[in-house]
């Protein structure tokens, strides 16, 4: 990665994806990296704790939706990259009230582009041919795929079906927007259903882990034959990574594990693991909690996406084999009681209560 800036700013980075990219950053160059993250339910210090070189990071606690603020931010630390993954990503969360998703992903997505447009055009011409802004975004602008279409590529038309994935594609189009008509070196990527370490206690991996080892009910929705294309979070990282070091300006990209699993196999696949790293005490496997509720509102009914384009152009493939990253991600919950207590707040504890109750439903 000889290529990468030596000046980077990740927003978002205290979340999941955000905190996994900046322990990579931090671990595997020397670039000097800047996390701002307004520390919502999503976002925890605990994601940047044990950096091995905490010195060259900086963590700013603050909102994307202050323009003033990022400006600041992006002067004061020289800023010749911006890896931008702030962003509200809960698909449940944005059917129950859409205006958090509007504000953040949308407002917040604009506001910061402008100031990342002016600190842009007040670089040396030098600076200005380094620097570039990747939007991180997902497949889910692109709606649901038939059982025998093929995946998704990056000329496939943006058709969300949800108030997340409507909010997402309408920041896509602004951060397009600004490449086309002021030539701001923007760069977009969408990419696939995530899993590893570090995950929320809402998304489907950790909630069922959660669930079936406090012996309660594990909800699928509907018959939960809908279909998820699902990558390890180091090989998204990897692929954010690859597409800022040599990822031509103004392009999209699609980040995919070419792993298409139902959500019935993925939870069947986590009990598994469970029975073979935690098994119940009276014998019984864990799948035996399984139990199937009404479908979700709007519920996609399936994703894929194609990798080629960035495999031909950049060389980048996901190498994480799905059975032992699915492994490891249980292992690493299964070692971390204490991270999963840190994480969750009195407000992520009253949203599971208020939206799933007693019998939760599974929340891919």
């Amino acid at each position: 990665m000889a290529n990468l800036p030596s000046s980077i700013l990740v927003t978002g980075g205290a979340g999941f994806i955000g905190s996994a990219l900046v322990r990579m950053l931090n671990e595997t160059t020397d670039a000097r990296v800047v996390t701002l993250d307004k520390l919502t339910y999503a976002g925890h210090r605990e994601n940047l704790a044990g950096l091995a070189h905490p010195e060259r990071h900086t963590f700013v606690h603050g909102d994307v939706c202050d323009r003033a603020l990022c400006a600041a931010v992006l002067a004061e630390h020289r800023v010749e990259a911006v890896l931008h993954l702030a962003a509200e990503s809960h698909v449940d969360r944005s059917i129950v009230g859409a205006d958090a998703f509007v504000e953040t992903n949308i407002v917040g997505t604009h506001r910061l582009v402008e100031a990342a447009r002016a600190h842009f055009s007040a670089l040396s011409a030098e600076g200005r041919a380094r620097f570039r802004f990747v939007h991180v975004s997902t497949d889910e602008v692109y709606g649901s795929l038939a059982p025998n279409e093929l995946p998704f590529t990056e000329k496939s038309p943006v058709r969300p079906n949800s108030p997340y994935a409507a909010s997402k594609a309408a920041a896509d189009h602004l951060v397009r927007a600004a490449h086309r008509t002021h030539g701001f070196p923007a760069i977009l990527t969408n990419c696939s259903n995530n899993y590893g370490p570090r995950q929320m206690p809402e998304k489907l991996i950790p909630v069922v882990i959660e669930r079936a080892l406090a012996r309660m009910s594990i909800p699928i929705y509907g018959d939960g034959l809908q279909v998820r294309d699902w990558i390890h979070v180091d090989d998204h990282c990897r692929a954010l990574l690859r597409v800022l070091e040599a990822g031509r300006a103004g392009e999209v990209y699609n980040i995919g594990g070419d792993c298409e699993r139902t959500n019935l196999a993925l939870v069947r696949a986590l009990c598994a693991a469970l029975d073979h790293e935690r098994p119940r005490a009276d014998g019984a496997g864990y799948a035996a909690q399984i139990e199937h509720v009404a479908d979700r509102p709007g519920h996609d009914r399936r994703y894929a996406i194609s990798s080629a384009k960035l495999a031909h152009e950049l060389g980048w493939r996901a190498t994480t084999p799905f059975e032992q990253g699915l492994a490891d991600t249980v292992r690493w919950y299964l070692a971390n009681g204490a991270w999963l207590a840190a994480v969750s707040s009195a407000e992520h504890r009253a949203f599971m209560a208020r939206q799933y109750g007693p019998h939760a439903r599974s929340l891919t």
